[in-house]
């Protein structure tokens, strides 16, 4: 199975909570791929069967607005069939961005097959394996 991991990271938070999502998924047996937002275009999606999206809250708590949520809203639309889920992490609040994320999700028909990853800043053990049985989860 075909799975990718797009995300966006301004501090690498999220980009080490990415790298737990592919070893997850390879570690059941899938083909993962890590993408940033400026790599792919929505149709480049068709070809994987599964995908994670991660993205950090920003301002106040909503997705990164110059690169992830332009490209998130230009491919929400063609995830119909995929299995989905979401990961990211915050500094304050009380992840509202990401139950915001998840009713975007909801609204446009998008397939969240297990319970989203947050976690306060840089991701310790626990998040860390949080994200890995997520990446498993999805291609199960």
């Amino acid at each position: 199975m075909k799975t990718a991991v797009v995300y966006w990271s301004g501090t690498g938070n999220t980009e080490a909570m990415a790298r737990a999502v592919a070893e997850g998924m390879t570690s059941a047996g899938a083909e993962a791929v890590l993408l940033t937002p400026a790599e792919i275009t929505p149709g480049d999606l068709n070809a994987y069967a599964a995908i994670a999206f991660g993205c950090p809250a920003m301002g106040a708590e909503v997705l990164e607005e110059m690169e992830f949520q332009p490209m998130f809203d230009a491919c929400k639309h063609s995830l119909g069939g995929k299995r989905v889920a979401l990961f990211g992490s915050y500094g304050w609040g009380d992840g509202e961005w990401m139950r915001t994320w998840e009713s975007d999700c909801d609204s446009a028909g998008v397939n969240l097959v297990c319970e989203s990853v947050i976690c306060t800043e840089t991701p310790d053990d626990a998040a860390l394996e949080a994200c890995r049985a997520l990446g498993k989860a999805l291609v199960e």
